[in-house]
């Protein structure tokens, strides 16, 4: 895995939180501006880490776009939303109030399976930024897992095997039928072959990309049957989100999760929106590669659009 040096560790403050996955990051004021040192730090913390926390950041829509422009393009908010916040058109609210309206019950967050961010798209998003703005006083914790760590260790055998295999990819709609969402996705229609096993364009490192929420309705993974591949899918499942190699996030007022969406998948906890109450965080997306397989092969768009930033 990538390594940082010991004076980047020292000069961020970082804290790790568990075995395989997870850091907190202090003395980093995200209203910046920040150096380019300091963003080289950031980005190598989160190539190590995979995901980082910052906690007590007073930032609103405008720095934290900022703050995320320092590492790539920014995208509109998703494929699918027509209404973001005003002004702000790459910020997508993660609100329960909305899901309520939208999906016709109370929740905590649109996705509550395992997933890495839009995989159905020919490139998913390569991190996401998520801030905190409206809390449960206690639940809807966020768990992340690492991709590299369940890829790592595999069998070599299994390792070798998973490496050959491409997993269709297709966005499922979950809103009510004849809503503003449902008539949205199904407009999109968005689904991708990926390679089972991505390369990292940045560290090399080699990650199993299943991602449950996306693979899960479509069971399909390329020369297999379906009874084949939703056998395997599970087997792949179980590994990439054995309880090690996560991290469980507390949100708190002014936190912020970056995520490098290459190489985790992640889980919003649905413990709080049958108590009533509700939860509001904001979210930006960097664009993302088209990824390839351990043999360079690229993922194949079935249909839909590539999705770009600015």
């Amino acid at each position: 895995m990538t390594q940082l040096e010991e004076t980047t560790s020292l000069d961020l403050g970082v804290t790790p939180l568990a075995g395989y996955i997870g850091a907190e990051i202090g003395g980093v004021d995200l209203r910046g501006p920040l150096d380019p040192a300091t963003v080289d730090a950031i980005r190598n913390a989160l190539h190590r880490y995979k995901v980082i926390f910052f906690r007590d950041q007073e930032i609103g829509h405008a720095e934290q776009i900022a703050f995320a422009r320092l590492f790539g393009k920014v995208t509109p908010a998703h494929p699918h939303e027509e209404n973001p916040p005003e002004g702000f058109p790459e910020i997508l609210p993660i609100d329960s109030r909305r899901y309520e309206t939208n999906l016709g019950r109370k929740r905590t967050s649109y996705d509550s399976s395992w997933h890495t961010d839009v995989t159905a798209l020919i490139n998913p998003p390569a991190a996401s930024i998520l801030r905190a703005h409206i809390l449960p006083p206690f639940g809807g914790d966020t768990a992340w897992t690492n991709l590299v760590a369940a890829y790592e260790n595999l069998p070599k055998d299994l390792r070798d095997f998973v490496d050959r295999l491409d997993i269709k990819h297709r966005f499922h709609t979950r809103a009510a039928a004849g809503s503003q969402r449902d008539r949205k996705v199904r407009e999109a229609n968005l689904v991708s072959y990926h390679p089972a096993v991505r390369v990292h364009p940045e560290t090399g490192e080699r990650a199993l990309f299943v991602s449950p929420g996306f693979t899960r309705g479509a069971r399909e993974i390329r020369g297999l049957t379906q009874t084949q591949s939703e056998r395997i899918l599970a087997l792949l499942w179980e590994e990439a989100t054995r309880t090690e190699y996560t991290v469980r996030f507390r949100w708190a007022p002014g936190s912020v999760a970056f995520w490098d969406n290459r190489a985790t998948a992640h889980l919003a906890i649905s413990d709080a929106g049958h108590l009533g109450h509700d939860r509001v965080l904001y979210r930006v997306t960097l664009e993302g590669d088209v990824p390839r397989g351990v043999d360079g092969r690229e993922s194949e768009q079935v249909s839909g659009e590539p999705f770009h930033g600015s």
